[in-house]
């Protein structure tokens, strides 16, 4: 079986009078994400490790910022482009490992739901997403409460897992 690996991170400041989305899920926070798009981290980081993996570039070439027709976009309709481009790549996904860092919100009453959502929209089963959450301690943008970040790594395969309906 042919294994490809790829890696993604995003952040984005929080800023007043947006809306907070993680993971495809709508966190109530009196702050939400700086971006084209709506800014979700933890989707932009696994796109970015799904294309990372079949050397595919960034979200950044694929769905430009300057680009009018993503602003404010879910990132939920970009993923689901990009998992087209997984299937056209003929490959299927293995599993998904991700970091969210947050100082604020507290992101624990909210990973069940996200995992949730992903799997249905990238058509796998919830326990091949893991997501955690850690905070920075105080330290840099991320700590101070002024940014969040998230990490993926996604593990592509040729063969369909045999665990994969």
């Amino acid at each position: 079986m042919q294994y490809r690996i790829g890696n993604g991170y995003d952040i984005h400041k929080l800023v007043e009078g947006r809306k907070l989305f993680i993971g495809g899920i709508e966190i109530p926070y009196k702050y939400g994400l700086l971006g084209h798009s709506d800014a979700d981290v933890l989707i932009h980081a696994i796109m970015d490790a799904m294309l990372g993996a079949l050397s595919l570039g960034d979200i950044g070439t694929h769905f430009p910022p300057t680009d009018a027709k993503y602003k404010d976009i879910s990132s939920i309709e970009l993923l689901k482009k990009v998992k087209k481009l997984v299937k056209l790549e003929k490959y299927y996904i293995n599993n998904i490992d991700a970091v969210i860092q947050a100082e604020k919100p507290k992101m624990a009453d909210y990973i069940s739901f996200m995992r949730e959502d992903l799997s249905k929209i990238l058509e796998i089963k919830k326990e091949q997403i893991s997501i955690k959450a850690t905070t920075m301690e105080g330290l840099g943008p991320i700590g101070e409460s002024k940014a969040i970040a998230a990490q993926a790594v996604v593990l592509l395969c040729k063969d369909k897992p045999s665990f994969v309906e």
